[in-house]
């Protein structure tokens, strides 16, 4: 049998390899194609504004605050997050946890300490807060604080995991999947840009978490395992003004990510002009380009959208170039009220309660006042209403004649009285009149 040749050895080799890279990777029951190439989806739409070409394989804008979608290329497709998995550690740990809670640290730390991930070098038996843990993951990207903070939160590191998935379902994530709590590689860890949207969306709807996101430096005090201070600043080079090739007014926090497959991740909010934005952009180049994308579609939507008021109570983002006449509404009901919501082709654009009619109420029913009788014994009887501290006889009637404003229903009334009165006096002169006559006998006798 003839030895292969050492030229027969490095084709096949490389024939190898280029099988592997030009294979899509398996990702649990997904699959994460990194060879796919997507467009810019909304420069299909109608009058929409065209959007900037970025290098990133996937990318997204939101509004922070309406979730309306504006700029969308391969927004669900599957990507590797790295550490912006953090995102949803942090979410969890505020939503679960108390800022003052003491975390000691145990042995399942050191399995995510290693000289080529990012570490603050905790050991077993030290304590810190939860508060300091959260700063030490999300500035300085620790991935073992992250594991420790998923062990305390849930128990057990796998009870954690459990938690990010379901959290995940329930802000409307469809294409994630998380199977740690720092983004360190893994069979079946995957997310899309939408996704990781909708996640720090709900971080920054959370105060302490948004508190956190802001923070651009800290410093964590001394443990009782480690005398020195240690201290954080943050890897998101669009915050600091003294990195003027990447600074972003209006930038005011994100997280980043990077491994090999995963390349360069990005998560980043900006606020001004009373909006706030949200930009996700994955697997570019590098940091760099990362942020050379980030910052062109944080133009794109300040320069291209605004957001309208409706009613005082809602608001629609929509191009400068779209009308508000030309959406289109549907009321719909939410937690007991209505809701109008506004669409655009079919893409959501906004919403507004829809304010309630006010009820109906039925006027009071006028009511007369009751009648009295006036006059002496001997005249014919008159009837006034009863008012108050009106002078006596202004809306007198007699007999059977009464007033003008008196319905015939009160007119019957008064005529059967009167009647009834007749009767009994006729009665009383009959009776006198037997007297009489029975006096007269009596004197007779």
């Amino acid at each position: 049998m003839k030895k292969r040749k050492p030229f027969w050895n490095v084709l096949a080799t490389g024939m190898a390899v280029a099988v592997l890279l030009a294979s899509p990777v398996l990702a649990g029951e997904r699959t994460v194609n990194l060879r796919e190439v997507y467009e810019i989806s909304t420069n299909s739409i109608e009058n929409w504004p065209k959007g900037p070409e970025i290098t990133s394989d996937t990318g997204i804008v939101m509004d922070g605050d309406s979730g309306v979608i504006l700029y969308e290329k391969g927004a669900d497709a599957l990507r590797y997050p790295a550490s912006i998995t953090k995102l949803m550690t942090l979410l969890l740990a505020v939503e679960n946890g108390d800022l003052q809670d003491e975390v000691t640290f145990t042995e399942t730390c050191l399995r995510d300490v290693s000289p080529d991930s990012a570490n603050i070098g905790m050991v077993p038996g030290e304590v810190v807060s939860l508060e300091e843990c959260l700063y030490a993951m999300i500035l300085a990207s620790a991935n073992e604080v992250s594991t420790q903070i998923a062990e305390f939160i849930g128990g057990t590191e796998a009870q954690f995991i459990e938690m990010m998935n379901e959290r995940a379902g329930q802000l409307g994530c469809e294409n994630t999947r998380f199977i740690n709590a720092n983004g360190l590689p893994g069979e079946g860890q995957y997310t899309t840009a939408h996704d990781m949207a909708l996640i720090f969306q709900a971080v920054l709807r959370n105060e302490t978490a948004l508190g956190i996101m802001k923070t651009l430096s800290h410093t964590m005090p001394p443990t009782n395992k480690n005398p020195e201070k240690r201290g954080f600043s943050s890897h998101h080079p669009m915050v600091f003004p003294e990195l003027k090739e990447y600074y972003y007014e209006g930038c005011l926090g994100g997280k980043t990510g990077n491994t090999n497959d995963a390349g360069s991740t990005l998560v980043s909010f900006a606020e001004k002009e009373g909006r706030t934005y949200i930009v996700v952009v994955l697997r570019s180049v590098g940091l760099p380009q990362s942020c050379f994308d980030t910052a062109a579609l944080f133009d794109y939507a300040y320069d291209q959208f605004e957001t309208v008021k409706i009613e005082g109570q809602g608001s629609v983002t929509l191009p400068k170039s779209v009308p508000l006449e030309s959406l289109e509404t549907e009321d719909v009901q939410e937690e007991g009220k209505t809701v109008r919501k506004y669409s655009y082709q079919g893409r959501y654009m906004g919403s507004a309660p829809v304010p309630e009619e006010p009820k109906e109420t039925e006027a009071p029913k006028e009511t007369e006042p009751p009648l009295e009788e006036v006059g002496d014994a001997n005249s014919e009887p008159l009837y006034r209403a009863e008012t108050s501290g009106e002078e006596p006889g202004k809306e007198e009637i007699s007999g059977e004649k009464v007033s003008e404003n008196r319905t015939s229903r009160e007119t019957k009334g008064i005529s059967s009285l009167a009647r009834n009165l007749l009767a009994v006096m006729a009665g009383m002169v009959v009776l006198l009149m037997i007297l009489i006559i029975a006096l007269i006998l009596k004197k007779r006798k």
